[in-house]
Order: structure tokens, then sequence, then C-alpha cells
């Protein structure tokens, strides 16, 4: 039985989705943790590091060019390859130039600069990342829905991976600028990975279908009418304040904990191995873990309880600020922190996914994550400025406590609401 239930994961096309999850997962932390080491080093204020979280947001964005990249092939490319694959093409060319781009620049001299190309790349990767969704949920039958899901997490974690740790072990050895040129040559796992699968059925069936609309008619259909379904809801402004808040303790830490561990003491490799390695590895049991929490006990209580142990496992990081770089210390308290996050994170993505209706659940859940994604990006942006102001352990100590507001909301609407209901 077991042996039957893993052989579906052998299959090309899902060996196809893990390969483009990679490929999804690189870009980030090169815009972002990986990034912070590099400004920190280059000897950019901790205020200028928190205000680099606003590169970002194009993936809080990204739901205003969707529709567009749906309907509309690219040019050329899609004429060769097909409409889904020639999107994928060009976004993964352009990751390729652009993240060599921003490895050829010297934050030291102009941050301004590495700032723009940092930008370009969150653009190009929020871009691949829509025509990646679609793809998948086009190339794959229904009953390999799920294991493709599985496949894409698994894949997009492995690409944080190498982007995120392989730069901190190597980045001292060959320096910066190699390490982004070989971060862009690993964009070819999925060039290759596109070039080598075929261009899914659906895509050029819905192309027809779309064709066939007047531009009023798909304006309302895929702009308007998701919009307009999810206010419907009750109590919708206060669910997008829930979005908004739950995790924007873990948002604001994110931004300043590596330049905290570099200012007391830890080496790139030392960081590399617990948050990169073990830190992933827990957030996986974790995301396991709160799957099974929401099926057993319900998404209203799951969240109440790992909202309320990651902010305490949070405050770790308090007593890390005053031992100095411990690495034993650092290795308890990022697994702490990783499990429980990944068990919020995974009871958060079954809540978002309860509010979108059959109809739309593509887009809802488009604008639902970049919602999340909005509050992750710009209200972190004052990080930098707290840590300078508060110190290290104020500063943990008030990013952790920020999980308060997103509990309260929590509390008003489980007062309210059936959290338990498809569609809430």
């Amino acid at each position: 039985m077991l042996k039957k239930i893993l052989s579906v994961y052998s299959q090309p096309r899902i060996l196809a989705i893990l390969c483009l999850g990679f490929s999804s997962g690189l870009p980030l932390a090169l815009t972002a943790s990986t990034l912070s080491v590099w400004l920190t080093g280059a000897g950019v204020s901790k205020s200028a590091i928190g205000l680099f979280a606003s590169i970002s947001t194009p993936y809080a964005l990204k739901f205003l060019w969707s529709p567009l990249m749906d309907a509309v092939p690219f040019p050329y490319l899609s004429k060769i390859f097909g409409r889904r694959r020639g999107w994928l093409l060009a976004t993964q060319g352009a990751l390729v130039a652009t993240i060599f781009m921003l490895g050829m620049a010297d934050p030291s001299v102009n941050p301004w600069l590495t700032a723009f190309f940092a930008l370009l790349v969150a653009v190009c990767s929020a871009s691949q990342d829509i025509v990646i969704d679609a793809y998948r949920v086009e190339l794959l039958p229904a009953e390999q829905q799920g294991a493709g899901a599985a496949a894409i997490v698994l894949g997009y974690r492995f690409g944080m991976i190498a982007s995120s740790a392989l730069p901190l072990f190597i980045y001292e050895t060959v320096g910066w600028h190699a390490t982004y040129t070989l971060m862009a040559a690993l964009m070819t796992v999925g060039i290759i990975t596109v070039l080598s699968s075929a261009e899914p059925e659906a895509s050029e069936d819905r192309e027809l279908a779309v064709s066939d609309m007047s531009v009023g008619d798909w304006l309302r259909h895929h702009v308007v009418a998701p919009f307009a379904d999810f206010m419907t809801r009750p109590h919708w402004l206060a669910l997008l304040l829930f979005i908004l808040l739950y995790k924007l303790g873990d948002a604001f830490m994110g931004v300043m904990t590596n330049p905290f561990l570099i200012g007391i003491g830890f080496t790139g490799p030392q960081i590399a191995t617990v948050l990169k390695v073990y830190g992933v590895i827990a957030t996986i049991i974790g995301s396991i873990a709160g799957g099974s929490l929401v099926f057993r006990i319900g998404i209203s209580r799951t969240l109440w309880l790992c909202g309320l142990v990651h902010m305490f496992t949070n405050l770790m990081f308090v007593v890390q600020a005053r031992l100095g770089a411990d690495v034993h210390f650092l290795t308890l308290s990022i697994t702490l922190e990783n499990i429980s996050g990944g068990m919020g994170t995974a009871a958060f993505v079954a809540f978002m996914s309860r509010l979108t209706h059959v109809r739309f659940t593509a887009t809802q859940y488009a604008l639902l994550s970049s919602f999340a994604a909005f509050g992750r990006t710009w209200l972190s942006m004052p990080s930098g400025w707290v840590a300078e102001t508060l110190g290290w352990e104020g500063f943990f100590t008030f990013a952790s406590f920020l999980a308060v507001p997103g509990l309260l909301t929590l509390w008003w609407l489980s007062k309210r609401m059936d959290w338990e209901k498809p569609h809430l």
C-alpha cells in the first residue's frame, strides 16, 4: 500500500513540478535573508536594511498582472512552446539575467543600484510564480493534484535552502559576485525542466475560450467577480485584518535575524547550518504537524495554539542576545521556533483556502496571499529602526508581542464565525 501511495511521486509530471518548485523558491532569499547578510557586511545601516524589505512588494501585488499573464501569450516564445511554457521560459530567462546583474552590484558603493536590481529579481520571481501555479493545476490530472501540491512545496524548500544556505558557506571564499552568478546558473534547473516537459492541453483550450470574450466580459469575470464574491463574506474586513496581522511578528523578526546573528558573532557557515538547514527541516516537520492538528481540532483552535506557542518561542531570541554566539542554544531556539512557525503556517494556509469560493479558487487565493505578503513587506519596514532604537533584546521582545493584535482579531472572529464551514 505504501509503495503504491509513494509511486505517484516518481511520475515524470510530478518530478517536473518538483523541479519547478526549486526554480520558484530559489530567488526569494536572494532578495531577502541572503541579501541582508551581504548588506550587513557592506556596512549598510540596520534602518536601511529594514527598508530593503519593501523589495518584496511585487509578491504582494502580483494579482494585479496575473490576469494578463493568464490570458495573453508571450510574443514569439508562446508560439513555439505554448502559452504556459512560453511565459515560463521568459520569466526564467529574465531571472537569470537579473540575478546576475544583482550580483554585479556593490551595496557598499551604490546601495540604490543594488535595491533596483533586487526589485527586478522580485518582479520576475513573482511573475514566474503566477505561471508555475497555473501550469501545475493545468498539467496534472485531478488524482495527482495532492501529490503536485506536496512536490511544489518540497521543491520550493530545496530552492530556499540552495539560495540561503549555500551562499553563506561560500561567499567568504569566492565573494558575493561569484556567489550570485552561481545562483543565476542554478535557474537553469527550471529552464531545462520546461524544455523537457509538455504544454498542458487545458492551456490551449482556455486560450481559445478567453479569445471569445469581450474586454468587458473578461474584466468582469477575472477582476470584478472574485472581489465582489469575497465581499459577500460576513466580517470580510476583519478577515483581511487578520490575514494582515497574524504573521506580522515573524516578518518583523525575519528581516533582522541575519544581521543580529552576524552582529553577535556567528559565522556565515554557522548561520547556514542552523537556520537554513535545520530550520527548514524543522519547518517541514511543523507543517506536517500543523496539518494534522487542523484535521483533529479544527482551524480556529490550531491557529490559537500555534500563535501563542510561536510568540513565546520567538522570545528565545531575547535570551540569545544575552548569551551571544552560543550555537547550541541557537539550534534549540531555531528548531522550536520553526516547528511552531511551520504549524501556524499550515493552519494559516488552510484558513485562507477555506475563504476561497470554488468558482474563483486561484484568483481569490492569489488575492489573499498577496494581502498577507503586503503585511509582511510594508509593516516590517520599520524593523531596522526599532532594532537601532531599542537594542536587540528590546527589539525581539517587541517583535514577539506583535502577535497579540492578530490573536485579538482571531478571538473577535472566533466569537462570530463557524471556522470549519467551507467559504467561512
